[in-house]
């Protein structure tokens, strides 16, 4: 059945592969599950129910990329966006956590209607090679700076904006979670490189379990008001009532005193980022795992998206900022992943996280950081694929994939990379071989650093 359904033999995998790569996927995505309830209740949603609200679109939304697209790409509620739900639109716009949830369904069912279309896929295949190759290395770049950043190995600094920890300063804390994140990071390589199945996921568990042992001996200490918390998994119920707090309520939202004009700005950010978050994300982990033919196309590419817009309505409904393929896949792709098999794993495990989730909140950032830092090295070797003989393909490129992690966002990186390379190619006199939508993509993103 799973040979029929996944067509394994046909991808050059099988059920073991893809089974630990749907595990590592989820282990590096688990922190939404501490992270997006933590985010929302700011907003004043209940954020039990906002944890069993993101463990059920995840699950919804990685099922439909499994068996519509058939790849190993799983989805969840995204980072950024959630930012934006709850300390923009609810924080200093003023408006209901109800009001942001209608303005992210309505924002799906947009999606469902331009992927049935074919926009969203004109716009996939209308980036150049190039700049999909620029997109994938920029999001190695990208997931290794968040991976950086979650082992604190690179801390804040008013000064330089960043720099590396200080071990010393504080050793019990930053200090050593940095230096077992540099261990499972060495271990992890090694394993790789020896061809060890489950390197990346092994690494995730050593550092995890080095992490606990410190914790025993009083070498790692919690401090709760910075951020460290225990180490060992707890057992607690969850409260499956709490989940009517939020389910539905989109439709319940009061517009009172809500600007027309207003609205619709809220709708077009929450639209613009999803979107090229997603085909971004699409784009790199794609490249990664082989997926693109020769003219830079992915096969099933509509459907793809279109898992991805019914997983952000129905996430609405659930009671959840806007769900998005995750950049998180490309760890189950590092594993070997192919095929919607490990989606269904991945999916699952988020159900699962509903009953035992204080098991998998615990799961410590520095622990998921070397696997996240790794990943960003196989992706960034996409970099090689681009013709630097060319340089109004490759500076584009290049300007895209900078732009990715120094800005945060996916998004943003494409956005740079389409803008630049529409200029550079037209005033150096090769307009030719710019097509008619990436010119209204270049004037769609200068109008909105003019108006959003």
């Amino acid at each position: 059945m799973l040979e029929k359904v996944f067509h394994l033999k046909e991808n050059n995998t099988n059920v073991r592969t893809e089974v630990i790569g749907g595990i590592t996927t989820f282990m590096t995505m688990a922190y939404i599950l501490a992270v997006n309830p933590n985010l929302l209740s700011a907003a004043g949603m209940d954020s039990t129910a906002v944890l069993i609200a993101t463990c059920l679109a995840s699950f919804i939304g990685t099922l439909c990329m499994a068996f519509m697209a058939n790849y190993p790409f799983a989805l969840a509620p995204g980072m950024g966006l959630n930012a934006y739900f709850a300390f923009t639109v609810c924080g200093a716009m003023g408006y209901s956590w109800q009001v942001a949830l209608m303005a992210v369904f309505i924002e799906g069912i947009i999606f469902i209607i331009l992927s049935l279309t074919n926009v969203r896929e004109a716009i996939f295949n209308a980036i150049p090679m190039s700049l999909k190759k620029g997109v994938g290395a920029g999001i190695g770049l990208f997931i290794a700076f968040i991976g950086l950043q979650g082992g604190n190995i690179v801390v804040n600094n008013d000064s330089t904006l960043v720099s590396y920890v200080n071990f010393t300063e504080n050793w019990h804390t930053e200090g050593v979670c940095a230096l077992l994140a540099l261990i499972g990071l060495l271990l992890t390589a090694v394993l790789y490189i020896k061809k060890v199945k489950g390197s990346i996921l092994i690494g995730i568990l050593a550092t995890w379990i080095l992490g606990m042992l410190a914790e025993a001996t009083g070498i790692y200490q919690i401090d709760v008001e910075n951020g460290f918390y225990s180490l060992y998994p707890t057992i607690s119920i969850t409260n499956f009532a709490a989940v009517g707090e939020t389910f539905g309520q989109c439709f319940r939202a009061d517009f009172h005193g809500v600007g027309v004009f207003n609205f619709i700005v809220v709708l077009m950010s929450f639209l613009f980022v999803d979107m090229f978050d997603t085909i971004g994300t699409l784009i790199g982990v794609s490249d990664k795992a082989g997926f693109l033919n020769r003219e830079g196309k992915l096969p099933r590419v509509k459907n793809a998206l279109l898992a991805d817009a019914i997983a952000t309505s129905a996430g609405a409904v659930l009671g959840t900022s806007t769900t998005t393929t995750f950049v998180e896949s490309s760890a189950g792709v590092g594993e070997g992943a192919k095929t919607g098999l490990a989606s269904v794993v991945t999916g699952f495990l988020f159900l699962i996280a509903i009953f035992f989730a204080p098991v998998f909140t615990a799961i410590p950032s520095f622990a998921t950081a070397p696997a996240l830092i790794f990943v960003g090295f196989l992706m960034v070797s996409a970099i090689l694929k681009i013709n630097f003989n060319d340089l109004t393909e490759a500076i584009p490129a290049y300007l895209c994939l900078l732009a990715m992690p120094l800005m945060y966002s996916i998004a943003e990186g494409i956005a740079i990379g389409v803008i630049s390379y529409v200029i550079i190619n037209l005033v150096c006199g090769k307009a030719k071989k710019i097509t008619p939508l990436m010119y209204v993509l270049a004037v769609l993103f200068i109008c909105k650093y003019i108006f959003l």
